[in-house]
């Protein structure tokens, strides 16, 4: 491998030069394993296939609540693990031992779920690794990943400071749950709830009917949870499914989460903390090597959570890759992609990795910057050795005529929010809450005409946004709350509209604070409890600063760069506030936005 090459030629480099050894089993083995409190948790063991007598190897550990394992009916060709089966498929033949758990109240396991991501489950993870490493094919070391709700799992896991646990790659996963996903900015949500609640029916509760609306569950030959091996007249899995009964509700767990870091009214000490990897992060060993993997669309803030694991578990081996991706990689996000399923393998980067905290192999990957970023429009890779990548900064201010320059001008604008301002369904949230999403934001031409907006002149050069772009609005409303939803879009030469990035915050959480060492960030940092709430003084200016959420976008000479300022997304958004909508005043004297730019590689 040459060092110069971009990440993803040093991965497929890597990829095609790696011996697959081994075959994959068709079946894995599948038992119970009872947890401290005797509730039994059904895990799948994927082992390599053909090894010689008595091998060892490590063990990669996947925590789902979406079904380790489907019943199918017979004869069917249809894949067993649409969530998981990616993972056991790739790395057991390549030398690892794969084992898929259903977490406690999910698929075969007993118990009830009290919560998303419930501290059970953490317990729990460290009780599995207890057991895999007893195993007589474990050889004692462990790694963890999965997507989403699995790489928290990671987190999680790691966080227990178990000492078999040597590496972790939390894949598209939040590191805060409040800010990271359900609540952005303060604002809830109320989309994704639903939908997920749903599909979480469908799953918890094997009401089948509700998965037809959900691409990867949908098949008609999935039969509900696979029993375990020795369960061979399912009456075990019936007795777990009725415990499931009890599950929470995410629609009505949610709402309770309004303040974070506030515990339930009937629980004061299960709040969102509780379900956060942050929460846990100083019982993460400084040992544990972490890859730390998200994509530019990948929902309401998951870059975000990615990026504030790397800076926080700073003394920890890490890395951090941020990709032209959605929600779990599934699609290549760029208007300008040449496939829609991205040419970038994300098993093959990970594979790397635990090859080289996992089994010693000399892969190159500690030699090489930590960081590695792709810059959309541009469509190149680039590697930098900390995030953001050492950018430069373009300050720019709206104008009274509607323009964005380099000059402040004086005067105020004036927006009335509306209530049905839309973003449409083909954007960065449907994929979180399992939508099958295939194009994002192909329809966004027009739909800043019922936003605030401001334009630049057609740029002389092209320019690379890289982080965290920041607008620093000063503005007076005549109502005690507001939403605050702010857009960037690169208009082409030819009146072509594509959207950027975005940011939202709630007006009544404002105030900024110092953020705790467990929340490392660069973007400024609210705590959203019940204490920082402050209205808003009617008729008078207040300075709120509102990040982006974080890109890598080449603007290309003679775009012009757009801001939009709107007070509500009614597709995606909970109402702010209940009743009449504010009258927004921007004094633009005083309002900036900062841009995070960082060289192309090879320029000047």
């Amino acid at each position: 491998m040459t060092p110069h090459a971009d990440l993803q030629n040093r991965v497929a480099s890597y990829e095609a030069g790696r011996s697959v050894p081994y075959g994959l089993p068709s079946e894995p083995q599948s038992s119970y394993v009872t947890m401290r409190d005797g509730c039994r948790i059904a895990v799948d063991v994927w082992l390599p296939n053909g090894a010689p007598e008595g091998a060892r190897f490590p063990a990669l550990l996947l925590f789902t609540p979406y079904f380790r394992r489907f019943k199918l009916r017979p004869g069917s060709d249809a894949v067993a693990s649409p969530n998981t089966g990616k993972f056991s498929d790739y790395f057991v033949p390549r030398g690892y031992a794969v084992v898929v758990i259903d977490v406690r109240g999910s698929g075969a396991s007993f118990g009830t779920r009290d919560g998303f991501r419930s501290p059970a489950e953490r317990l729990d993870s460290a009780e599995i690794a207890d057991w895999v490493i007893a195993q007589r094919w474990s050889n004692g070391v462990l790694g963890a990943t999965g997507i989403s709700y699995l790489g928290a799992a990671s987190d999680f896991l790691a966080s227990t400071g178990h000492p078999a646990v040597k590496a972790i790659a939390p894949l598209f996963s939040v590191w805060d749950t409040y800010a990271d996903n359900y609540f952005p900015g303060g604002m809830q949500c109320t989309s994704l709830t639903q939908i997920y609640d749903n599909l979480m029916k469908g799953l918890d509760l094997d009401q089948r009917s509700y998965l037809k609306d959900y691409k990867y569950y949908a098949h008609p030959d999935y039969q509900g949870p696979k029993p375990v091996d020795a369960d061979q007249d399912g009456s075990l899995l019936a007795a777990a499914v009725a415990e499931h009964q009890g599950n929470f509700r995410q629609t009505d767990f949610m709402a309770d989460f309004g303040y974070r870091e506030e515990g339930l009214p009937y629980d004061p000490g299960y709040s969102s903390a509780s379900i956060s990897p942050y929460s846990y992060a100083e019982g993460v060993r400084e040992d544990v090597a972490i890859l730390s993997v998200s994509g530019w669309m990948d929902g309401a803030g998951y870059a975000n959570g990615a990026i504030a694991r790397f800076l926080t578990l700073d003394k920890n081996p890490r890395h951090l890759v941020l990709g032209p991706w959605d929600h779990g990689a599934r699609i290549d996000v760029s208007p300008w992609r040449a496939a829609e399923e991205p040419g970038f393998s994300v098993l093959g980067c990970v594979l790397r990795f635990f090859d080289t905290y996992l089994m010693d192999a000399e892969t190159g990957m500690q030699d090489e910057p930590p960081v590695a970023y792709y810059a959309l429009h541009e469509e190149a890779w680039s590697d930098a050795e900390s995030w953001p990548p050492a950018p430069g900064a373009l300050s720019l201010y709206p104008g009274a005529s509607g323009g964005l320059g380099r000059a402040v001008s004086e005067g105020s604008a004036q927006y009335q929010s509306l209530p049905d301002t839309r973003t449409g369904f083909e954007t960065r949230y449907e994929r979180i809450a399992g939508m099958d999403s295939r194009n994002y934001y192909c329809d966004w031409q027009g739909r800043t005409r019922a936003m605030l907006s401001w334009d630049s002149a057609p740029l002389e050069h092209d320019i690379r946004i890289a982080g965290h772009a920041l607008l620093d609005l000063a503005a007076s409303f005549d109502a005690p709350d507001a939403a605050l939803f702010i857009y960037l879009t690169e208009v082409e030469a030819d009146g072509t509209e594509r959207y950027i990035t975005e940011g939202v915050l709630r007006a009544i959480f404002r105030d900024e604070a110092p953020a705790p060492d467990t929340i490392r960030i660069n973007w400024p940092f609210r705590t959203f409890r019940r204490d920082s709430v402050t209205p808003l003084p009617q008729g008078e200016t207040q300075h709120i600063r509102i990040p982006f959420l974080p890109t890598a976008w080449t603007v290309s000479k003679g775009s012009r760069l757009r801001l939009s300022l709107a007070g509500a997304d009614a597709d995606h958004f909970k109402k702010v506030p209940h009743g009449r909508m504010p009258l927004i005043s921007v004094d633009l004297g005083q309002t900036r936005l900062d841009l995070p730019l960082a060289a192309k590689p090879g320029s000047a």
